[in-house]
């Protein structure tokens, strides 16, 4: 087992060195395509091979891999400090020689001592993950193959720099891998800063003034959140001598606060939640598989695992309550700001910050019941939004436009594509649909333990339901004929596509089994106890699921080449004899349009984002007062 969690974090980085060497097209498909089957393959397999077993934890050889891990830490700071001079980002220049400085004399005290029983574990929790990176991750890579060629040729006015490109996602798969093995802290936060370095880099791939401002947002406050991550592992050490994840969460409570806040704070700023979530929303400006790969199997998902980690810790504790304050803060801001966006990569950001508010909420409060919502949140984002992310892509490139408005029709022009973006959406917010069954389990758990919060849900969860109907009528939505425009999406697309999209309705028609193998063990590893759906509920799923496909199959069979004259009573005229015009009350033609309501003036993005980075500051400054020892100053 040891032997296949070091091939997924090998095998990626090795691709990723061979692709920046690739400049043939047909050579980095074979590559990419063959090393993203072993990468699912081998995460199956490991899937299978510790499902029935107990968590497991592996004294991996260290001595070697901590002074790789020592130097390429200093080489990532004078890379970082090069381009922050260059770019004269002297804050980012500034967090980066703080951190620098934190480690080396970390290495200088206590380097020669530090010594870890287990550097790597693997438990039911991290096979979650691994299935979520393996699986996700590699079709967000192939997909990207056909998605990178049609962006250059749309752009040639951006450097083709592929082979960087790829190289840098691989990296960053790999990364991933270390950090849900990871069970030495200083293993654990190397990955972490592999992640931060990568994203930086992919979302400023275009080197345009945007895309770099808009970078080293990322890397600012990114680097904020290892600052603090890595003041909690120097101190958690200091204070106590532990190095390692799960004697940590052993400890007295008492002894790790502290720490904890550190770690929180990594974890609240690499999950992009108030007041750190505009580097995310900001990293738009990068070509769509980077959109989707930070958003879904990566980068943000090692925010919320680190957090589920350290759920139990949580429990009772005044770090605990100010995580989920700020969790359910991000959950009903990100949410109302959504109703007020028409781009839709926008949309599909302020509702991913939305759902990891959620997830955040759920590792605050703590508890077997939302542990066990957090946990399925993560996995039903994770498939959904990388569908829709992919998809907005596809289509912004055959269209022209992202922007929801321009989307009526699209169940004619791009028939496909459109019935994957439904159920993706559906995936996000319908029953019988994992999401909403997550939420319902979020607000069962409040219940159990913090009902106060259940008001942010449930105003969070009907801006939800607003901003997601608004779209999928506009992709339901035909006015008249429309002319595929479908043609020419690569193989590479397809498959990915597809994909996603069977697996958004099997992991709903599998979910009492993923729960049962995956998700509940590891629940009651941490608690000793687990929440689950009962029988009557999974049979109310399967019903509902079946009446959504009795729909999805009825809609073929309308006639979409034949013109039909409808005028709805209100418009008070006569059909013309174009579909979008009406013969009005003075016998003029006029036309008419469909449009959604945006209500900009009540769901202000600045002054919603104002009012939650107050809150959430104020909440995170609470936070840390509580944990002074002011008796022993």
């Amino acid at each position: 087992m040891l032997n296949l969690m070091t091939f997924l974090i090998a095998l990626p980085f090795a691709t990723a060195l061979s692709l920046l060497f690739v400049t043939n097209n047909t050579l980095r498909k074979i590559v990419v395509v063959s090393s993203s089957l072993l990468i699912v393959a081998a995460s199956l397999f490991l899937t299978v091979l510790k499902l029935s077993g107990k968590d497991q934890f592996f004294n991996a050889p260290s001595e070697l891999f901590d002074q790789v891990i020592f130097y390429a830490e200093l080489f990532f700071a004078a890379v970082i400090f090069w381009l922050s001079i260059k770019h004269r980002k002297y804050g980012v220049l500034t967090l980066a020689v703080i951190q620098t400085i934190l480690m080396l004399v970390f290495e200088i005290h206590y380097g020669s001592s530090v010594k870890a029983n287990h550097n790597l574990f693997i438990d039911n929790f991290s096979l979650v993950m691994t299935l979520i990176i393996g699986v996700i991750g590699t079709l967000i890579c192939v997909h990207a193959l056909g998605y990178m060629k049609e962006f250059h040729e749309h752009h040639p006015e951006f450097k083709d720099r592929r082979p960087f490109f790829f190289f840098i996602l691989f990296a960053f798969l790999s990364a991933m891998f270390g950090i849900v093995f990871a069970n030495n802290l200083l293993w654990l936060f190397f990955f972490w800063e592999i992640t931060t370095l990568s994203s930086f880099l992919l979302i400023g791939y275009k080197r345009d003034e945007i895309s770099i401002n808009n970078s080293f947002k990322a890397l600012l406050m990114n680097l904020f959140g290892g600052l603090c991550f890595v003041f909690g592992i120097i101190y958690l050490y200091a204070t106590t001598g532990v190095i390692e994840l799960d004697k940590m969460l052993m400890l007295d409570k008492g002894l790790i606060l502290i720490p904890l806040v550190g770690m929180s704070l990594g974890g609240l700023t690499k999950s992009a939640q108030l007041p750190f979530s505009s580097w995310l929303v900001g990293a738009m400006v990068a070509p769509t598989p980077v959109s989707a790969l930070l958003h879904s199997s990566a980068m943000v998902k090692a925010g919320v695992y680190l957090l589920i980690k350290l759920s139990a810790v949580y429990v009772n504790s005044s770090v605990g309550l100010a995580v989920a304050t700020v969790g359910g803060v991000t959950f009903l801001v990100a949410s109302f700001i959504s109703i007020s966006q028409s781009d839709a990569k926008r949309i599909l950001a302020y509702s991913t910050i939305a759902n990891l508010g959620l997830i955040v909420l759920c590792a605050g409060i703590g508890g077997y019941e939302a542990l066990w919502a957090g946990i399925l949140l993560i996995v039903f984002h994770a498939i959904a939004k990388g569908l829709l992310f992919l998809c907005v892509g596809v289509v912004e490139h055959k269209s022209g436009s992202r922007n929801v408005e321009s989307m009526d029709g699209l169940i004619q022009a791009m028939p496909n594509v459109a019935w994957m973006m439904l159920i993706g959406m559906a995936g996000m917010f319908l029953a019988p649909f994992g999401m909403l069954i997550s939420k319902w389990a979020v607000i069962v758990a409040l219940i159990n333990s913090v009902p106060g919060f259940i008001v942010l849900i449930v105003f969070g969860g009907a801006a939800t339901l607003f901003f997601w109907v608004k779209w999928m009528g506009k992709i339901l939505t035909v006015l008249e004929p429309r002319t595929s425009i479908e043609q020419h999406i690569s193989k590479y697309e397809w498959s990915a596509l597809y994909t996603l999209a069977f697996l958004t309705i099997a992991v709903c028609l599998l979910f009492p089994a993923f729960s049962n193998y995956l998700v509940e063990p590891y629940v009651f590893n941490v608690y000793g106890e687990f929440g689950t759906l009962g029988a009557g509920n999974i049979t109310i799923m399967i019903i509902m699921m079946g009446l959504i496909f009795l729909f999805g199959f009825s809609l073929p069979f309308v006639k979409r080449s034949k013109r039909v004259h409808m005028v709805d009573s209100y418009l008070s005229g006569a059909n013309a004899d174009q579909c979008n015009t009406f013969i009005n009350s003075l016998g003029a033609t006029q036309e008419y349009t469909f449009s959604n309501y945006y209500l900009e003036n009540s769901f202000n993005e600045t002054t919603l984002n104002r009012w939650g980075i107050f809150l959430s500051w104020l909440t995170i400054i609470l936070m840390a007062v509580s944990v002074i020892p002011w008796h022993s100053l």
